[in-house]
């Protein structure tokens, strides 16, 4: 082989420079697609939410049941819920951009949900309970109600002895539909 002829074979092995060139300009194309696409895309970190809301005040619900620590075990779930999924800093009524209001109007508890068959395994008894709310948010920058469900209801099953696990679940179901309820208007 001749050098001129070595030169040819990697021009063929490689491709001509106009090729290069043009492989250059379809992969520069294609990155400036990719970040165009990705660059429309991203998380805001407010939970869906517009920007514009960014503090709530909740109020305790006005508990209708015979169980008082329930106000305040869904108040405190509220608060973490608002916190944590929604990106929302608690403020006073007055300075806040969202307001929770509510009702407890239900609590149930100790309905059977299931019993063995064996009568030697009393420990399997389960447990449900019921808990009902109507619950109200509202943007006050705007006067809108961004959800209002009136006898939301969720259930909770339990282990006999062990009404708190079942209470706790009912809650974070609870929390669940108040968060879809919310992050559903945008």
């Amino acid at each position: 082989m001749t050098p001129s002829g070595a030169a040819t074979e990697v021009q063929r092995a490689s491709g001509s420079p106009a090729q290069h060139i043009t492989s250059r300009r379809w992969l520069a194309v294609l990155g400036v697609a990719l970040l165009s696409v990705t660059g429309c895309y991203g998380f805001s970190g407010g939970g869906g939410l517009p920007r514009n809301l960014k503090t709530v005040a909740i109020q305790p619900f006005d508990n209708q049941t015979a169980a008082p620590e329930l106000q305040r075990e869904l108040f405190d779930q509220l608060r973490n819920v608002m916190r944590d999924r929604l990106n929302l800093r608690e403020a006073p009524e007055a300075k806040a951009d969202l307001v929770v209001r509510g009702i407890i109007s239900k609590y149930d508890v100790d309905l059977p949900a299931g019993a063995s068959a064996d009568p030697r395994q009393t420990t399997s008894t389960r447990r449900r309970l019921q808990i009902v709310i109507d619950v109200e948010i509202v943007d006050q920058t705007t006067g809108r109600s961004l959800l209002k469900k009136v006898g939301l209801s969720r259930e909770g099953q339990y282990a006999e002895g062990g009404e708190r696990n079942g209470r706790r679940s009912a809650l974070e179901s609870l929390m669940n539909d108040i968060v879809e309820g919310v992050q559903s208007q945008w």
